[in-house]
């Protein structure tokens, strides 16, 4: 008799400090690019879900929905945007069955070495933040994910480990580099056993759950944050205006790229519209990979002054206006 394999389903909420590389490790534990990546902080500004399908040691599988969330950190009170995105960082732990904290280890040990950056001491005090919250949950599975670990020796990440163990918060500990995929069969593997016995909630070949039109702005706004510099990337956003199915199989997208002043608008264009035919072309590649037809995008430029209040803007997103 062919022994039935079991399915199993369920969430674990990817959380941490900016820029720790959470989206980095969705898209290693996914097998493919589902949440954008930058060197930047707060690339990430909203739920995403990532459908990783894995195999446990014991060829049980398990279809686990990873909720990529927006870095945890301390927003001013004033700013709309940062308060929501946080507020939906939070809230992607209230549904999960597993939260994963990851930590940028690098970071974190030139701070108790004295050897810290500003960058670095930020990381430091926003990941004091996330443990600090979770404290406060209960009856979930609580990972600590130490990564970016094949730039710091061996040693000094057992006493990183050390450290975090005495907050009595994290359940396991995981050793990772989600660039180098270290570290990540051993955690996919974890993660199987850890999920309920149950049907899958998508089907087995979708990678993520979010609008087309929404991944398509996401792959545009990457663009913006790694061909920009500076404020001007925080100061952006980008909607997709129009989707139009070809009959030969085509898709025409026409997408709109808002700043908040008209200083910024011919930054984003660049001189004779060098910088946003750059940004439209590296965009399109990407999003004819990810529809696997071919994209024909048109970009434009607009002044929104005051986007970030736009309600419209958090609707699309899924975050909360008066968080």
């Amino acid at each position: 008799m062919i022994k039935e394999i079991r399915k199993r389903s369920g969430f674990a909420a990817v959380i941490g400090a900016p820029n720790a590389g959470k989206s980095t490790l969705t898209n290693a534990l996914v097998g493919e690019k589902v949440s954008i990546v930058t060197h930047k902080v707060q690339t990430t500004r909203f739920q995403v879900r990532g459908i990783a399908m894995l195999t446990g040691s014991d060829n049980s599988q398990a279809q686990v929905v990873l909720v990529d969330t927006p870095g945890i950190f301390s927003p001013k009170e004033s700013d709309r945007l940062s308060r929501s995105m946080v507020h939906a960082a939070w809230t992607g732990v209230s549904d999960a069955e597993v939260v994963i904290h990851v930590v940028d280890a690098p970071a974190y040990h030139r701070c108790l070495n004295s050897n810290g950056t500003s960058q670095d001491r930020l990381s430091v005090e926003d990941t004091k933040k996330v443990s600090n919250g979770l404290k406060r949950i209960d009856k979930k599975k609580i990972f600590l994910i130490l990564n970016k670990i094949d730039e710091l020796a061996h040693d000094l990440t057992l006493s990183l480990i050390a450290e975090f163990k005495k907050l009595e918060i994290y359940d396991e500990f995981f050793l990772v580099s989600a660039i180098n995929m270290e570290g990540i069969k051993k955690l996919s593997e974890y993660l199987v056993n850890l999920m309920p016995i149950s049907p899958f909630l998508y089907p087995a070949d979708q990678a993520a759950d979010i609008p087309s039109r929404l991944m398509a702005a996401e792959i545009t706004r990457e663009k913006i944050f790694l061909r920009l510099h500076d404020e001007l990337p925080y100061a952006s956003t980008v909607e997709t205006e129009s989707w139009k199915n070809q009959k030969n199989g085509d898709v025409r997208i026409d997408q709109i790229i808002y700043v908040r002043r008209d200083s910024q608008k011919p930054i984003v264009l660049g001189k004779g519209g060098k910088t946003i035919k750059s940004i439209g072309a590296s965009a399109r590649n990407d999003m004819q990979d990810c529809l696997g037809r071919k994209v024909h995008l048109f970009l434009f430029v607009k002044v929104r002054d005051n986007w970030q209040n736009d309600k419209s803007h958090y609707t699309e997103t899924g975050l909360e206006y008066d968080a």
